[in-house]
Parts: C-alpha cells; sequence; structure tokens
C-alpha cells in the first residue's frame, strides 16, 4: 500500500532472512516501524563498551511486543538491524539488539519504503567493531 508494506511471517519463518528477502521484490531500504507476534530460539544482545556484542540464546517461546529496526543495502547484500521487545509466558520483559528469532505462532511487521528513485538514501558499512554502521548517501 504505497510506501507501506505489511509482512505476515509465519511458523518457522525466522525474521532477518525474511525481511532481507524484501530485496528480491525491489524493497531495498525501509524502515521497520513496528512488529508483534510470538517467537522461539530468540538470539539477542547488546553491543559493548570495547564494540563486541554480547549475545544470549533463548529457545522458549516469547511474545513479540515491539519491532523497530531497518533494512539497509550492503556490499554484500540486505542487511537487517532490528531491535525488540520481548515477554515470556511470565511476563517478564527483555530487550534488546535481536541476531535471530523464529516464529512460533505469527508475526507481522510493518515497513515504511525508502528506496528514492532506485536508489537508497543509506547502506551499511564494516567499521573497527562488530556493529556494521550505517552510512547516509548523496541522492541526486
Amino acid at each position: 500500500m504505497g510506501k507501506d508494506v505489511f509482512v505476515r511471517l509465519d511458523v518457522g519463518d525466522e525474521l532477518h532472512s525474511s525481511i532481507r528477502e524484501l530485496s528480491e521484490h525491489g524493497i531495498f531500504s525501509a524502515a521497520i516501524t513496528s512488529g508483534i507476534g510470538r517467537v522461539r530460539d530468540t538470539k539477542m544482545g547488546y553491543l559493548d563498551s570495547n564494540g563486541v556484542y554480547q549475545t544470549e540464546t533463548i529457545p522458549e517461546p516469547m511474545e513479540l511486543l515491539s519491532t523497530q529496526g531497518n533494512l539497509a543495502p550492503r556490499q554484500e547484500g540486505a542487511f537487517t538491524h532490528i531491535h525488540v521487545v520481548l515477554c515470556d509466558d511470565d511476563h517478564v520483559v527483555r530487550g534488546g539488539h535481536l541476531f535471530e528469532a523464529t516464529v512460533e505462532v505469527t508475526a507481522e511487521i510493518h515497513l515504511r519504503v525508502l528506496d528514492s528513485g532506485g536508489g537508497s538514501a543509506f547502506e551499511r558499512v564494516e567499521t573497527d567493531s562488530d556493529f556494521v554502521a550505517l552510512s547516509f548517501c548523496n541522492i541526486g
């Protein structure tokens, strides 16, 4: 619908790879504005002060309460940067940088497409740490 894309993911779909597949449909850059659902085998973490990601894997199913991030081009192909807020069945909330998550029931993701005339206003580039930085491009 215009620049808005709604994606429904099904049981067994992986969030990152599913969103990256949008590039096969001509969507190379987008803001991930929301996402809800239920996921399992979630690997999440944070970037520490030394520029190294610290991760934890949670195998149990959790509710996906909130999702934000972006889809951007990278030399190696589409790149997703996603942060999530999740809660377990006891309503204990956790959040952070998402590395992996498999859909347990469904996931409903909204993206706002940012491609501009076939080009992207930004891309992801390597840094001296684990972080892959957002770099803005000059689109004329």
